[in-house]
């Protein structure tokens, strides 16, 4: 345990370094599970709009895009690391051609760094509940602010999925604010939804 534990500090010092600025890779605003994987594989460039898959993926394309604020909830943030990961056309975590070391989170993940005016847009394909779940679809976010930490926020969840329950809608946080959307399909079949964020609201202090 305590090598795997110091071979993960040694990943977030190389991750530090691959961005060429000063970076606190430290965990905030309680336990955060699993997000330190958050850096395995993290590009040295990160752009504003990113692809979680590629045009092949199975499944129902996704495209949400919105602005990070800062704490005033009005002056949009720029360089913030949002890092997300879900679940493939079935609802599994499956592996693809991924670092071994963050497998966990599946193969559709990764990257996007908010632009001068706060924005940030990533193309997916809706997420699928887990085989014989009511567990309703969300795709997993972990804001990252270099100067400070990263933390975990509310999921992204869809209001028309018919497992997102007055149950389920209960028992989220608004971590960053509502991560529920309301999502409109095209002609072309591609669903858009929007999710601004505004960053350490209803995340505890450290």
């Amino acid at each position: 345990m305590k090598l795997t534990y110091t071979f993960g500090l040694i990943l977030l010092a190389l991750a530090g370094c691959a961005q060429k600025q000063p970076h606190t890779m430290k965990e905030i605003g309680g336990p955060c599970e699993d997000c330190q994987l958050m850096f395995v594989g993290m590009p040295a460039v990160i752009e504003s709009k990113t692809n979680l898959v590629n045009e092949t993926e199975p499944g129902e394309p996704l495209i949400i895009r919105g602005i990070i604020y800062k704490t005033d909830g009005k002056t949009p943030a720029p360089d913030v690391i949002l890092y997300l990961y879900q679940t493939d056309s079935k609802g599994l975590y499956s592996k693809g051609k991924i670092p071994t070391l963050a497998t966990k989170h599946g193969h559709i993940r990764g990257w996007i760094k908010t632009n001068s005016k706060g924005e940030y847009e990533f193309k997916t394909i809706r997420p699928v509940s887990y085989p014989n779940s009511n567990n309703p679809q969300h795709i997993h976010p972990i804001v990252y602010e270099t100067a400070k930490g990263y933390y975990w926020i509310d999921e992204y969840q869809f209001e028309d999925d018919p497992l997102l329950t007055p149950a389920a809608k209960a028992q989220v946080s608004n971590r960053g604010g509502s991560g529920i959307l309301s999502l409109a399909k095209d002609d072309a079949g591609v669903w858009h939804g929007r999710r601004d964020i505004v960053l350490g609201l209803n995340v505890q202090n450290d």
